[in-house]
This record gives structure tokens, sequence and C-alpha cells, in this order.
């Protein structure tokens, strides 16, 4: 049995004044009911940002809001229709995972998994507004790309041999490439630049900055970092200053670009490499317009806490060592009888002792028992592969195109599809299936 494989969306490093932006939909069919609990037949889900704003699946049939904006600012015909059009696109699902079967001579035991997903990337401008630099439209079948579109040139990608059939079939379909192409430059960053306008209503979170140091490699260097977490919307700009003047790549900063905490917040961390020796004045400066915070955080000189360890476990071993010497030198005066002021006879059947010796007895030497932790964090960067699809792809875009070549609704990812039997453009939507 297939495990479900599912699109994972990665992130870009931002630069210091602009901010990406993203609008995807995802898409995943099973080729029968899995009864495992949160997976279902069919889902769809619309990602601003990777973060869920609308949602679908084939046990509640509806499309829902999930964030509140945009349960506020949708009307309801954009709900119905777009429930309309997932609808239909479950259906889409069943008819061509049951053609990619036949295709791959696969029988019904196995379980097998068909995505779609589309969307794009856009960049945030001086002037406000968002400029398109990437889309994505691709497919996947049981883990495995199967299918994407080359947005700069205008054609379709075969990674396998089992879609090459597929892709020169749609290859000559010169309406499907182009409406793919301006769906993904046009519509789909109109619909972004939407809804990122309507996420700004949301009340902004402010960053809390920190300020820090740790060791580099190099004993007399360490690393100065600028961090601000914690943070809504998640357009930032953070700086790295050296007595005023703005630290740049070229002096050796490097990002970790805006990254989401997990709760809905976000992250970035700038870091540069600086002598240890240096006195320079350090400030992280962190401007985050949502929320009206304007900040300028100086470094206070502390050093690593690690800094001083290789002194200290020297100063240790010494002490250790003298310990040790001055003990010896007590056994020895003890056994010769000359610590005390008298000496016990060999023939005496006294007992007694000069209470030196219990002390010795007594004496127990504890080492030192420090330890040093070091924790590390690393992105998983786990990435499930994009499913593997056969021949029946069929290319149902959100914004769907009628059989007269004008657009839907303009719901996005959830424009009902026509009929199979439109055309010429029935390739555009829901209706076309190759067989």
């Amino acid at each position: 049995m297939y495990f479900l494989a599912v699109f994972v969306l990665l992130g870009t490093g931002l630069t210091a004044n602009c901010a990406m932006h993203s609008l995807t939909y995802i898409y995943t069919a099973f080729s029968k009911p899995v009864e495992l609990p949160g997976l279902h037949e069919f889902t769809a889900m619309g990602l601003l940002d990777n973060k869920m704003i609308d949602y679908f699946d084939s046990d509640n049939q509806n499309k829902v809001p999930k964030q509140d904006f945009m349960k506020e600012q949708m009307p309801a015909e954009y709900w119905e229709k777009g429930t309309q059009s997932r609808q239909s696109k479950q259906q889409w699902f069943k008819v061509n995972i049951n053609i990619l079967m036949k295709r791959m001579r696969q029988n019904d035991t196995d379980v097998h998994i068909l995505q779609w997903m589309h969307g794009c990337k856009g960049e945030m401008q001086p002037d406000g507004k968002l400029e398109y630099r990437h889309g994505t439209d691709m497919y996947s079948y049981d883990g495995t790309d199967f299918l994407s579109f080359d947005d700069n040139e205008s054609t379709w990608v075969a990674p396998t041999a089992a879609s090459l059939q597929t892709k020169r079939k749609w290859d000559e379909v010169q309406v499907l490439k182009e409406y793919t192409k301006g769906y993904l430059e046009t519509e789909c960053m109109d619909w972004l630049s939407k809804f990122v306008e309507f996420g700004k209503q949301i009340d902004a979170i402010r960053p809390n900055v920190h300020v820090f140091s740790k060791k580099a490699n190099s004993e007399k260097n360490i690393i100065l970092s600028c961090m601000a977490t914690g943070f809504y919307p998640k357009d930032i700009t953070l700086h790295i200053k050296r007595n005023g003047r703005v630290l740049t790549k070229e002096d050796g900063v490097s990002t970790t670009g805006t990254r989401p905490n997990g709760d809905e917040t976000y992250q970035r961390t700038d870091r540069v490499e600086i002598l240890r020796t240096d006195v320079s004045t350090y400030t992280c400066e962190v401007k985050h317009v949502a929320s009206g915070m304007h900040v300028e955080k100086e470094w206070d000189h502390t050093l690593p806490s690690g800094s001083g360890s290789i002194i200290g476990a020297g100063v240790g071993v010494l002490l250790v060592l003298l310990l040790l010497a001055v003990l010896a030198v007590l056994l020895v005066l003890y056994k010769k009888g000359k610590l005390g002021g008298s000496s016990k006879s060999s023939n005496s059947t006294d007992d007694t002792s000069d209470g030196s010796g219990e002390a010795l007895k007594s004496v127990t030497i504890k080492g030192s028992d420090e330890s040093v932790d070091s924790a590390g964090t690393k992105d998983s960067g786990v990435r499930n592969h994009d499913i593997e699809a056969s021949e029946a792809l069929i290319k149902g875009s959100d914004e769907s195109v009628d059989s007269a070549g004008t657009k839907d609704s303009g719901v996005p990812g959830d424009t009902p599809t026509s009929s199979p039997q439109s055309s010429p453009t029935s390739s555009l939507q829901g209706g076309k299936y190759l067989r």
C-alpha cells in the first residue's frame, strides 16, 4: 500500500526590504476510502503564505474559511460556488485516478493517490504592490512527480516515461498553455494581492527582539545574532548596524529569512561574525510596520557563556593536582610518624590515634562535574515527493473558462467546471480526460 505523499511548501529567504507572498491550492485524492483518522477520500485547501485559509473534504462537502478575514471579507456566494467547484473536482479526481491505474496496470487492492498543486508567488515592492516571481502547476501520483508546467517556456514537463503521453497531448493544446500561464501570472496574482490586503486587517503582533552572541569556529571570533520573533504579519525589516552603519552581505551578514513559528507568528534571525575583541557599538534595528514598531537594541558585549571554559577548566585541573600533591605529602608524613607530634609503636597495644589520621580517612576529593549543553536546531527539510500521475490529468483550474472562452465567477481554486463536452476550451476545465 502506498502512503500519503503531501506537497511541502518550502519558504524562501527574504531580502532585507522586501517580502515574498504566496497563494497555493492543493488537492489530494485517494483511489478509495482510507480508514484512518484525519484522512479523507478527497481533500482540498487554499494556503496564503503557507497558512490555510480555506478547506474542503469529501466527508463534510462544504468549502469553509479557515481565517477570520476570509470569513469576514468573502461573500456567501464565494463559498457556495467554491463548494460546487470542489464537489466537481472530487468527481474529476475519481475519473482520473481510474485512468491512471489502468495506464499503470494497477489493481484496486492498493490505495493510490493523485495530487494537484497550483499557485503563485509575488514579491512586495516598495510601493506596496506585489510583483510576480514564480508560478506552480504540477501533478503527482503515488508520491512521484508526474507532470508540471514550465512557466518560462510555456510547456509541460514530463519527468517519467508514463507521463510523456500526457505531455505531448497537452503541449498540442495552445489555448491550455496560454490560459495556464495567464492564470499564474495575472489572475492568481490578483487574488494573492487581495488576500494579502485582507490579512493586514488582522491585529498585528509586535516582535520580541534579542541580540546575543555565540562561539564561532575560530576562537578569536564570535557570531553576533539579531533575532526578531513572535510577530505577525510576516513583513519585517531587520538590520545589524556597526557604529550606525548598516552591515550587508558584503560585510558577511547572513539571514534565515522569515520563517513560521508554528503558532501563526513568524521569526527571523540575521548573523555576522566579528572579532571577540571588537569594541564597536553594535545595534539591532527592527521595523514592523503593521504593528507600528521601530526599535534599535544595542548589544551589551556579553560574550558566549562558554568563552571562559578553557581557562576555567585549566584552573580547575591545577587546583586538583595541587590538592593531590598536598594529600600525598600528608600521607608520607603520617606513615613516618612525623605528623601530629607522636608515633604509634609497633609493639604497643594502644589503639589511639592523633586525629589527623581520622581526618585523612575522611578526606574525599570531588572532581568537577561541569557539563556543557550545546543545543543546535536544524530545519527538517523533509520533503515528500510530489506524486507520479498517469494519463488522465485534466486541466481544471479553480478559475475555469467556459466554452466561449470567458471566465467563470472568478472564485480562486473553486469555480464550478463546465461540461466535458465543451469545446474548444474544455481543456481548461474539469472536462479534459486524456485517455
